[in-house]
């Protein structure tokens, strides 16, 4: 069974956004959480389902993981869909984790949420567009080991300084500067 909408809404009621756009976000997801029917379903895409994603700081502190998105060909965070067998959100995240990196050993920054974001999926032969309404937790690596798995394409710990080079988007840029900014 996956994690119930009252965990999503009391994440999401509880996170305070200081940017407009994350309060905008927040104001769609709240609406979506409330009227679909299973907010994680992965097959539901209109207008699309709630996933988890995490951003991570390299134990040095200078640095954040991304990955090489397999599918859609972009550096973004480690995170995906939420499965029926997770006991929760932050641990949905966790577990797409090291499932993509092979990192396993993270220490929550928080209790809550580090960020939220809605970004557009593309349409593929598999599956429509859609939206991924996602859910941001910030952990710290207790190792800067990797092992990147078949899910993805390559990742590395990036600095900051280097995002753009990686053709990086807004979407990953502005939760990387505030979490680098923490340390």
């Amino acid at each position: 069974m996956t994690p119930p909408r009252s965990e999503l809404l009391r994440l999401l009621t509880a996170y305070d956004p200081l940017e407009p756009d994350e309060q905008r976000y927040r104001r769609q997801m709240l609406d979506a959480a409330a009227v679909t029917v299973d907010p994680f379903d992965r097959g539901e895409y209109v207008p699309g389902h709630f996933t988890a994603s995490a951003f991570i700081i390299h134990p040095d502190g200078d640095r954040v993981l991304l990955i090489h998105h397999g599918k859609i060909g972009i550096w973004v965070q480690p995170g995906g869909h939420v499965d029926p067998g997770d006991p929760g959100l932050i641990e949905a995240a966790m577990r797409e984790v090291a499932e993509e990196t092979g990192v396993a050993d993270l220490t929550p920054i928080g209790d809550g949420l580090f960020d939220i974001d809605i970004h557009e999926y593309p349409e593929s032969p598999e599956q429509s567009r859609h939206l991924h309404f996602d859910l941001r937790f910030g952990f710290v690596a207790g190792s800067g080991v990797l092992a990147a798995t078949e899910e993805v394409k390559d990742c590395r710990w990036v600095r900051l300084d280097e995002l753009e080079s990686l053709g990086v988007g807004r979407s990953v840029t502005r939760p990387v500067s505030r979490l680098l900014g923490y340390l």
